[in-house]
């Protein structure tokens, strides 16, 4: 079972910035790898940016209108918990479960 995440219309932007090689980051690259189309499919008009750098903490971003912002650290997360952090930066976010 995997997860579908459609995010409110508040969020203007997603940005993802981490580490190519780091351990700290694995479980954010997973997450990339395994659910980056399916979010962009429900959210196709969402900016979603995936930054790496080298030795930088993971951490993920959402932009609200105004200049708002909330970031969740993803250091050692496995790719589950990414999609929690996700989930918990819009309380508002609509989540639907479909068979994978």
């Amino acid at each position: 079972m995997s997860r579908l995440v459609r995010l409110s219309p508040a969020v203007r932007e997603l940005r993802i910035i981490l580490c190519q090689n780091s351990p700290a980051s694995a479980g954010v690259r997973e997450f990339i790898t395994t659910h980056y189309v399916d979010i962009k499919k429900t959210n196709p008009t969402l900016p979603i940016l995936i930054r790496e750098c080298s030795n930088v903490k993971p951490t993920m971003f959402a932009r609200f209108s105004y200049g708002r912002e909330k970031s969740r650290d993803l250091t050692d997360l496995p790719s589950s918990d990414v999609l929690k952090a996700l989930e918990d930066l819009d309380e508002t976010h609509l989540s639907t479960s479909y068979a994978s």
